[in-house]
């Protein structure tokens, strides 16, 4: 191993390949779907505030991901229309969520290089939330599932499960970065934890997932995309050894 990062944790979605572009397509067409079905006074930004309270008031139940977002999509037109959505709208709601499981991966730029140059030094980790099979299915036709030491499909990423996961696959989250374009899921929780937080910024981010960025933390960092992120894993293991 090089240095003292010892292990690498990657997010999925929106990290290694596209995915919130999917939801705001989908949630396009669900307003298109309602808008001949609600009161005048309810607008698009004030339907996507329902929305979200629901995918907000629903994560307990049924998690993160698609399979929750549609169910959140149904809730919704259920209340927004006072429950006189006709069935065949709720049948489109039903199609739209199940197109969103076939959409192909797409991944994001320098991904590939990225986890490729840095599974050559360090062990790597795929840790993301969502659908069991769904997140399967993107890893396995992203091409990229071989290249990792593990893959860890949780409900929720707090500073516990990050603590759980870098011992159980590396030694410890001290030795540990993981790197992400959610600073809620991907950033704060590990820094908090005791490990490495890098955000790699992306267009598109989930409303629940916006959080103030750690810049008083020495263990926070920024990129601009993954190309960066080999180059950084060196800096920081330089400065690590130099202590």
């Amino acid at each position: 191993m090089t240095g003292n990062l010892t292990t690498i944790g990657f997010d999925a979605d929106d990290t290694l390949w596209h995915n919130e572009r999917f939801f705001r397509v989908t949630q396009d067409r669900f307003a298109e779907l309602l808008q001949d079905h609600t009161p005048d006074d309810l607008d698009r930004p004030a339907l996507d505030r329902r929305m979200l309270a629901a995918e907000k008031r629903n994560l307990g139940r049924y998690g993160y991901g698609v399979k929750g977002f549609t169910l959140s999509m149904i809730e919704t037109a259920i209340e927004v229309t006072d429950q006189q959505v006709p069935a065949s709208v709720i049948q489109e709601l039903i199609e739209a969520g199940q197109m969103m499981l076939s959409y192909p991966i797409e991944l994001l730029p320098h991904a590939q290089d990225a986890v490729t140059q840095l599974a050559g030094s360090h062990r790597v980790v795929l840790i993301t939330k969502g659908d069991l099979l769904d997140q399967e299915r993107k890893l396995a036709q992203s091409g990229l599932g071989e290249m990792f030491d593990a893959v860890e499909i949780v409900s929720d990423k707090t500073p516990e499960v990050y603590r759980e996961i870098f011992t159980r696959h590396g030694e410890g989250i001290e030795r540990a970065m993981m790197v992400g374009n959610s600073m809620r899921s991907d950033v704060v929780p590990p820094i908090t934890a005791g490990g490495w937080g890098t955000y790699v910024p992306h267009g598109e981010i989930w409303e629940l997932e916006h959080a103030e960025p750690p810049e008083d933390s020495p263990r926070y960092n920024a990129i601009k995309d993954l190309s960066q992120l080999p180059e950084l894993v060196a800096r920081v293991e330089e400065k690590l050894v130099r202590r």
